[in-house]
């Protein structure tokens, strides 16, 4: 795609990677045939390639974004079905991330959709906050029909029970049982430690269980996935990442840092990239995206213990977004499930979003609905016994439209390995 930024743009840092990207582009149409909104709404703007149209031409001529433009690149889920299929290489995440801090710099949202964004920005990251958001909202359950669209979806998603802080999650270290093999930081992330704090209890004793030494770091905790996908900025979290675990890897070395919830290892694994321009940090941003696995990619490289528990249960492995598409992990977590002893399913559509991706469900809740909906039938369709995913988000969203129960991964790996049964399960 031919390009005409001038000098000065181009002297930006971002709008000269964009202007790359922008100029990988061929417009050959592969990426619509896998992209959700454009299968859901059959509307070309709400492709991959329609997208990156309105994006070239508001960032070329350096113009405020318009309604038109907000409404179609809100509407993408950053699912980045289209970077697998893209045959040309173009970095959709870079540009459309681009998009909206352009967005958030240049537009003014109504006053409801501003709230809105500010308070999910504010709560979901915070862990003291979103616990006592979660509690607090169970007052609100009688009055659901009556509540705004968005509210009403983010009281639906809420458990009806509000897990119990988990000790484990602290700032300390967890022994390896017998040779110590490795020494990984895990990280305990934010939402996820209110959501379910049995995935990262789980990730522990299967990690300590394979012979690794688990450190929680002292200063680590959100990602900052949640509100860079706002466009907002996102650095002052992910910078505290960064020197928690520098601080560990120059006191006593690290061999990985382990994430168990699939969208902040998409974050994490390009903090590189995010800090390319800070002199000050960007050799330690690198040195963390490198260092950066999903508990699937460590357990693989370790190998899976024999299992202490061959349950045969008819599992359907949902491929979360973040994972399949954002970080090319595919095999690993079918392989283990099936060494575990599970009888492992593909779901058909599995390329497909199921509407979580991050907040989107919340600012999006009709399409969000139907993704997940559309997911669940098919997920159903392979009449599984429970359905397995490894991020937060995933688990959530198709949980609440199923009654078979949604693990997590690590939590069935940890189970046939030898830990407890998971409380979910019937």
């Amino acid at each position: 795609m031919q390009t005409s930024f001038t000098e000065a743009q181009l002297a930006d840092p971002d709008t000269a990677a964009s202007a790359g990207i922008l100029r990988s582009c061929v417009h050959c149409g592969f990426c619509t045939a896998t992209c959700p909104t454009y299968a859901l709404l059959g509307d070309e703007l709400d492709s991959p390639r329609g997208r990156i149209s309105l994006i070239k031409d508001m960032l070329e001529h350096d113009r405020p974004a318009t309604e038109k433009v907000v409404k179609h690149i809100d509407r993408c889920l950053s699912c980045l079905s289209c970077m697998t299929t893209c045959p040309s290489g173009v970095n959709y995440m870079h540009l459309v991330d681009h998009a909206r801090r352009h967005i958030e710099q240049t537009y003014k949202r109504p006053w409801r959709d501003r709230a809105l964004r500010r308070l999910l920005a504010l709560v979901l990251p915070r862990t003291g906050l979103f616990r006592a958001a979660l509690l607090a909202q169970r007052l609100g359950r009688p009055f659901l029909r009556w509540m705004p669209a968005q509210l009403g979806v983010l009281a639906s998603l809420a458990p009806k029970r509000v897990p119990r802080a988990s000790a484990m999650d602290r700032p300390q270290v967890f022994a390896a049982e017998g040779a110590r093999v490795k020494r990984v930081a895990l990280l305990v992330g934010c939402a996820q430690r209110v959501l379910a704090p049995q995935i990262n209890e789980a990730t522990i004793r299967l990690l300590t269980r394979h012979g690794c030494e688990v450190v929680v770091s002292r200063g680590a905790g959100c990602c900052g996935a949640l509100t860079h996908h706002l466009g907002q900025d996102a650095h002052a979290p992910a910078r505290a990442n960064i020197l928690a675990w520098t601080r560990e890897i120059e006191q006593r070395g690290l061999d990985a840092i382990v994430i168990n919830a699939s969208g902040c290892g998409t974050m994490i694994k390009d903090y590189g990239y995010m800090f390319r321009n800070d002199p000050a940090l960007a050799d330690q941003a690198r040195t963390v995206s490198a260092l950066a696995r999903d508990i699937t990619e460590i357990i693989s490289e370790i190998g899976l213990r024999t299992p202490a528990i061959a349950t045969g249960q008819r599992v359907a492995y949902h491929g979360a977004c973040s994972l399949q598409h954002g970080q090319r992990v595919h095999a690993e977590p079918r392989r283990l499930l099936a060494a575990a002893g599970f009888e492992v399913v593909d779901v058909p559509d599995g390329h497909l979003c199921c509407g979580s991706a991050g907040t989107y469900n919340l600012l999006q809740p009709e399409i969000a609905t139907q993704l997940r909906d559309r997911k669940v039938q098919t997920i159903e369709r392979m009449r599984p016994v429970l359905v397995a995913a490894g991020n937060i988000g995933c688990i959530t969203q198709i949980a609440a439209g199923t009654a078979l129960p949604v693990l997590h991964t690590a939590e069935l790996l940890d189970w046939a390995t030898g830990g407890p049964r998971p409380a979910t399960l019937p």
